[in-house]
């Protein structure tokens, strides 16, 4: 069993060699715009296109907590639009939005992919920016659902 590597850096330059996947949560709500999804869509439009179209046509597919879209934007780098947070953060808002038993579910589905790519996969400390999370629970869901089953995992840290 592998452990997560940590670096200083950005996630959407991911460094490695081979086949990567940047995962990143994602809300059940349609929306993108703030938090590390800036980040992506400035580097790549593909993933916000892709999971608008996949919220806009939710009746018609998986689109909802625990899912996963996995969205190629070189290459060798693929993007997990993962769907582990419900609703958005606001002020009248009674908790987190993160859901931690659909961040699991997401990264139990992100494994078999990332296998299946035979890739590596790049992160930030997800679910615990806009989401609410605290890493302290995030972290062994990735440890259990990732690098517990062999996929080599580094989360970015850009300070």
């Amino acid at each position: 069993m592998g452990r997560i590597r940590y670096v200083k850096g950005d996630a959407t330059s991911p460094q490695a060699k081979g086949p990567k996947v940047v995962a990143h949560i994602c809300n059940d709500r349609g929306g993108w715009g703030r938090g590390f999804v800036e980040a992506v869509s400035r580097r790549w439009p593909e993933p916000e296109a892709a999971y608008r179209r996949w919220h806009r046509e939710r009746a018609r597919n998986d689109f909802g907590l625990g899912a996963v879209q996995i969205v190629q934007v070189k290459p060798d780098v693929w993007v997990a639009n993962m769907i582990g947070q419900h609703g958005l953060k606001t002020s009248r808002s009674s908790g987190p939005p993160i859901r931690y038993e659909a961040v699991r579910e997401c990264l139990h589905r992100l494994a078999a992919e990332a296998a299946g790519l035979g890739a590596s996969v790049h992160m930030p400390r997800i679910g615990c920016g806009l989401a609410g999370g605290r890493w302290e629970l995030v972290e062994p869901l990735v440890t259990a659902e990732l690098t517990g089953r062999d996929v080599p995992v580094t989360v970015y840290d850009t300070d």
